[in-house]
């Protein structure tokens, strides 16, 4: 019995292992793989529900740009870029040929009207001086003699007639008398020519022996010198140029105007103008002139707007690059916001901002407006310094597509 009881177990186990079905390993790997699936998409799903929740309620806080109105200056102006020249200057060249025999000055010398400057070889003209004395002495000696027989043949000829008036001399000698006074005469007045034409010879040698000293011919600076001491100048030309005297205590601004703005200057409208090395200082002036010639440059029409600036301490220098506003309006200590919050919405009508209320509501509320330029609007009715405006939205950019849907999302890696 022992032994059955054995033998039976066995089988009795191996019919209920064979009764259960075997497990696929198949499907263990599966289910497996599609956990490992399902925690990337749960996690990826958790990281954006963040960067939406956090991120997109900063942008919809950021979409609306708002600003209160700022009191302050404001002006409508003509902008434009120029250069500073001396109001006047002068080339002082010389009138005479000869060798440079000294220049006194540099450039940089302060130079007062009058004074000598520079000084060309006197000894050529000085001879010509002296020849022209000479040839004039000769003339007036050769006068002296004319003269005299002019008074010899006038007394011949009173002679002949007291003679001819006593039938003592034919009438032939009293006709050769006459003829023998005006041949005196006329050599007379020939000589008087001649000493003329060399008393003019003589005194414009004398002039240009004047030309050799040249003189500063008004109060200012050296800004250009053109010659050299040693050199030689031929002025039977033209007159070379030795010196350039400028007037730098008043300084000429000339600003380039393009022709779509030069028909809002007029003469006497107030400008001034800022260096690039002094960005906060302005000059101010008043416009003196609009030139009538324009220049072309690079197929662009400009003209040249001209206005004076005092310069007595001397920092303001030729050329120097000046950027120039002429001022059409402006005003002071006003209300301002900027252009991007004014909406005009047609010509008569008044313009409009959007105002949030205390609420946090937009609406909308009429102003009146001032002076206008790129910038900001000057508001004279309609708005209150502790207002707030918007300036702009969000939204345009969305409806018009220019948007970035993707804009506010965190990085994800």
């Amino acid at each position: 019995m022992a032994d059955a009881t054995w033998k039976i177990s066995p089988a009795v186990e191996v019919q209920d292992a064979a009764a259960a079905p075997p497990i696929p390993a198949r499907s263990k790997r599966g289910r497996t793989r599609k956990r490992w699936l399902i925690l990337p998409v749960l996690f990826l799903a958790a990281v954006g529900w963040y960067g939406w929740s956090v991120y997109g309620k900063q942008e919809a806080a950021s979409a609306v740009v708002t600003e209160m109105p700022v009191r302050g200056d404001i002006e409508n102006s003509v902008t434009a870029s120029g250069l500073l020249s001396p109001i006047k200057d002068v080339d002082v060249g010389a009138q005479v040929s000869g060798q440079l025999k000294s220049l006194k000055v540099e450039i940089g010398d302060s130079v007062k009207e009058g004074q000598l400057i520079a000084e060309i070889d006197s000894a050529s003209i000085e001879t010509q001086i002296e020849i022209a004395e000479a040839e004039l002495a000769n003339l007036e000696a050769q006068m002296i003699d004319k003269s005299a027989q002019v008074v010899l043949a006038s007394a011949n000829l009173t002679r002949q007639r007291a003679l001819v008036a006593g039938n003592s001399a034919a009438q032939s000698a009293l006709d050769e008398a006459v003829a023998a006074l005006a041949a005196a005469e006329a050599n007379v007045d020939s000589l008087k020519a001649q000493v003329r034409k060399q008393q003019a010879t003589l005194k414009d040698a004398r002039i240009s022996l004047g030309y050799t000293k040249i003189y500063a011919p008004l109060t200012g600076t050296i800004i250009n010198t053109s010659a050299k001491e040693g050199q030689t100048l031929n002025a039977n030309q033209t007159a070379p140029t030795i010196v350039t005297i400028g007037n730098l205590s008043t300084m000429t601004v000339e600003a380039q105007v393009s022709e779509a703005d030069v028909g809002k200057l007029k003469v006497g409208m107030n400008a001034y103008f800022t260096l690039l090395g002094q960005p906060g200082k302005r000059y101010p002036g008043t416009l003196r002139q609009i030139k009538p010639t324009p220049a072309t440059e690079n197929n662009v029409v400009l003209y040249y707007a001209l206005f004076d600036v005092q310069n007595p301490d001397g920092t303001l220098m030729m050329n120097m690059t000046a950027q120039v506003f002429f001022v059409e309006s402006s005003a002071e200590n006003v209300l301002t916001v900027p252009v991007a919050a004014v909406h005009t919405r047609g010509e008569g009508k008044p313009s409009e901002v959007t105002v949030v209320t205390a609420s946090g509501a937009h609406e909308a509320r009429k102003v009146e407006t001032g002076i206008r330029n790129r910038v900001r609007v000057e508001i004279k009715q309609g708005l209150g310094e502790n207002d707030t405006v918007v300036v702009s939205t969000g939204s345009g950019d969305k409806a018009s597509g220019r948007g970035n849907s993707r804009r506010g999302m965190p990085p994800m890696f």
